[in-house]
């Protein structure tokens, strides 16, 4: 089985070398950050991207991000996504869209060599694998996408004219209703998405980046008001 490493630990990184090379795995490519792993996954085709989160140069989840582009273009290639940290996002986009050939473990909790190799085994043979903190964690977890569900089509109709950049005065005057009203709805969507009042958060522009998603295709709403 040919793999390729990925983890700005050079600890790590040699560490995961060793142990998986004695245990007869090939290591076509060992990498630090996301844009040489792109790049040797590209050169090598492996059937396995091991995958460290958080990367160079910010070290956030650079990993996480390169791991959804290897699964748009090389669909083939499993991945399996070794953290000390739960970056929800763009793992959870995988494990539910794309969760053949998919895994997600925490460092801290592989506690014996044979757990990685049963679970590199398992995901290259088109399983999926998750911690378990992992998947109470997805659980628990609501996305925006599944919040925007919750909204009337009033609220929507609001969210919409807020994402044209539409003041509440604005709105009002498009829905002919008064300006009192809108704040009320407005108060409203904040709530049905989650959205507290934080200082470092602007709750209107997180609103409207929820709703301008890429896939925001939602069912009729059940409500109308």
């Amino acid at each position: 089985m040919r793999i390729v490493l990925a983890d700005d630990s050079v600890l790590l990184r040699e560490g995961l070398r060793r142990i998986l090379t004695e245990a007869g795995f090939d290591i076509v490519s060992v990498v630090n950050d996301a844009q040489d792993l792109l790049g040797a996954v590209a050169s090598h085709q492996p059937d396995i991207a091991v995958v460290d989160i958080r990367m160079p140069p910010t070290f956030t989840n650079e990993g996480a991000v390169a791991a959804v582009s290897i699964r748009e273009q090389w669909p083939d290639v499993a991945i399996l996504l070794l953290s000390q940290s739960i970056e929800s996002s763009h793992a959870l986009s995988l494990a539910r869209h794309h969760p053949a050939r998919f895994g997600y473990l925490l460092k801290d909790r592989v506690l014996e060599v044979a757990m990685l190799l049963e679970a590199i085994e398992r995901i290259a043979n088109g399983g999926t694998v998750l911690d378990p903190e992992i998947v109470s964690t997805f659980l628990g977890r609501k996305t925006f996408q599944d919040r925007l569900g919750g909204l009337t089509q009033r609220e929507r109709d609001v969210l919409a004219l807020m994402a044209e950049g539409r003041s509440n005065r604005g709105v009002a005057s498009a829905l002919v209703v008064n300006e009192k009203t809108v704040e009320t709805h407005v108060a409203r969507i904040f709530s049905k998405l989650g959205l507290a009042a934080e200082p470092d958060d602007h709750r209107r522009v997180l609103a409207v980046r929820a709703w301008l998603l890429p896939g925001n295709d939602l069912p009729p709403s059940s409500s109308p008001f």
